[in-house]
């Protein structure tokens, strides 16, 4: 006799749904990578140019990628690989390398919400009102610490490391047995 098992309280995505949510998801991943290296690009330029026209035209538009842009990729990023995750065999806490990117997708939302966003906004306002760069790091340490992270959740992406959670190899134990009792 086969064991019971319960239905999953989340659908599982058809294939067409599937696909279309994946490339939702790389490519609103993408956008946020593209990002990213355009605000490293002016945060850089901002910090190591002479030229306060160049540094305010360079934080100017820094603000203008972290207002319009970043949350909304950011969050279409957040939203997307949850319902892959949720909608898919892979699950969120199924295998360690979903989890990692969940964590360091909602981490690194964050901290563009309370940590880059105001960094910029505080070099924006200094240097509009005629002052220099106040801290290099405003415009330069968000950037590189995002584009850290974004590598890195590439990276484990395609390699798919670690293998699966423990509540992964509990959930796989009982299509196991029912495979080898068939």
């Amino acid at each position: 006799m086969k064991p019971k098992q319960k239905p999953h309280p989340i659908p599982k995505l058809g294939r067409p749904a599937r696909r279309a949510v994946l490339v939702v998801h790389v490519t609103a991943s993408a956008s946020w990578l593209g990002l990213t290296l355009g605000l490293l690009a002016l945060g850089t330029t901002a910090a190591g140019t002479g030229s306060a026209v160049t540094v305010e035209a360079s934080v100017r538009a820094m603000k203008l990628f972290a207002d319009w842009l970043l949350l909304p990729v950011a969050f279409l990023t957040l939203l997307s690989g949850l319902v892959l995750s949720l909608g898919t065999p892979w699950g969120l806490v199924r295998y360690r390398w979903v989890c990692t990117k969940f964590w360091l997708t909602l981490a690194t939302t964050t901290a563009t919400v309370f940590a880059l966003r105001p960094g910029v906004n505080s070099a924006v306002t200094a240097v509009a009102a005629g002052g220099p760069l106040p801290d290099a790091g405003d415009v330069l340490f968000g950037p590189v610490v995002s584009l850290s992270a974004y590598v890195f959740m590439t990276v484990i992406s395609v390699l798919k490391p670690w293998g699966p959670t423990r509540r992964g190899r509990r959930l796989r134990e009982p299509a196991r047995r029912a495979l080898e009792d068939a």
